[in-house]
């Protein structure tokens, strides 16, 4: 799950649907106009293998304001969020701060100290984010809550099967 931005948000739908896996793409427009614009063949190939999800309807453009709620829906869609690249100011430490706020597990990525896109990822680690240095690290950490998860759905829509006492 990404907002379909340039950069890190597009390779992460990308490198989903190369490895044959589904993406869900949040728009901070409404669903019918990719941004940017470039994305436009992206968006309709997530739509085709996964879902273009937005708050917004049909004609809605891009404005400042509506990439926050975005955000939110991020959050609310993820069991974890993960910030590859963050300078000090930008809507990945504002999806991580309501991650946070959500209960929600933040993974970052560290980089150089000599790049400033790494700044806001250095920034989380000190304030107790997870430092992760491959996808494999998050999945690790995630993978126990997600399968809490399954068997919590698993129950309720199969009533007759018998569920563990800590998960009703």
């Amino acid at each position: 799950t990404s907002g379909l931005a340039a950069g890190i948000d597009a390779a992460a739908h990308r490198a989903t649907l190369d490895a044959g896996g589904t993406t869900v793409a949040v728009l901070g427009t409404g669903p019918d106009i990719a941004y940017p614009a470039c994305h436009r063949a992206l968006m309709a190939q997530i739509a085709q293998s996964g879902a273009v999800v937005s708050e917004h309807p049909p004609g809605t453009q891009p404005l400042r304001t509506h990439f926050p709620s975005r955000n939110r829906i991020l959050v609310g869609l993820s069991l974890g969020i993960v910030v590859v690249e963050a300078a000090t100011r930008s809507g990945a430490l504002i999806t991580a701060r309501l991650a946070g706020d959500a209960g929600r597990e933040v993974f970052a990525l560290p980089g150089s100290i000599h790049n400033p896109m790494a700044r806001g990822c250095h920034r989380l680690i000190r304030q107790g984010a997870n430092l992760i240095e491959s996808p494999e690290e998050a999945i690790q950490a995630l993978a126990p809550l997600a399968g809490e998860l399954a068997e919590r759905l698993r129950g309720r829509l199969e009533p007759g099967l018998p569920q563990s006492d800590h998960l009703a």
